[in-house]
């Protein structure tokens, strides 16, 4: 990736949107971009790390996974978004693992360079401070509809999340799987799709490929 071409991907992430060219240029002339192809796990949970990584290209899958190899999803990332904040700003070991769900590029950034950055421009350290108390909100979101909704609370709340407006109607462009939606709620692949199936039916959703379409508003019970 030509710098040019690096600067300006870097300017679009609302991160470093207040830097100018000169100084974007003095803080990633060390970084890396690299490439890994689909199902990579590029960090692992627990790993000793101190890099942010910023999406290129492609889409990543965050997620947790115990002994026994039950995994619960917490996120999903595309182009423009980053993560692996959290060890820039403490020497903890990485909290959560990421596994590319389509061949991606990042563009790496050491700690050192990010440290440097935050030096000269104490705004950034806000920045992050403000996106990690957006994704703090979420979380505590997340886990008080595990505690306080059912199954089919939780699968339509998570539906409507990563759901965006286009031409009038909902629509989610890349529908996780049926076990990757059962991850995210706590529940079973079967009753997911038992679910999904009556929305089908009821003509509330529409399915094609891994294109969802949202018609109107959801029933408030299964």
């Amino acid at each position: 990736m030509a710098a040019v071409e690096k600067i300006v991907l870097l300017k679009s992430i609302p991160l470093f949107s207040g830097l100018g060219d000169a100084e974007l240029h003095t803080l990633f002339d060390h970084s890396s971009v690299r490439s890994f192809p689909k199902n990579s796990v590029i960090i692992n949970d627990g790993d000793e790390s101190d890099s942010l990584y910023v999406i290129v290209s492609g889409r990543v899958k965050v997620f947790l996974m115990n002994d026994k190899g039950k995994e619960v999803i917490l996120n999903y990332q595309s182009a423009e978004e980053y993560f692996g904040e959290l060890s820039l700003l403490d020497q903890v070991c990485r909290s959560a693992s990421v596994i590319t769900l389509e061949p991606c590029q990042f563009i790496i950034i050491t700690k050192t360079d990010f440290m440097r950055c935050i030096s000269m421009h104490p705004e950034i350290a806000l920045r992050v401070i403000r996106d990690l108390t957006a994704r703090l909100r979420e979380l505590t979101d997340e886990v008080k509809g595990l505690a306080l909704l059912d199954v089919y609370g939780r699968l339509t709340r998570v539906l409507l999340k990563l759901a965006e407006m286009k031409g009038g109607e909902l629509v989610i462009d890349q529908l996780p799987s049926r076990k990757d939606l059962a991850s995210m709620i706590g529940s079973s692949r079967e009753m997911t799709t038992r679910i999904i199936k009556s929305l089908e039916e009821g003509k509330y959703v529409s399915i094609q490929d891994k294109t969802m379409i949202i018609h109107g508003q959801l029933p408030p019970a299964w």
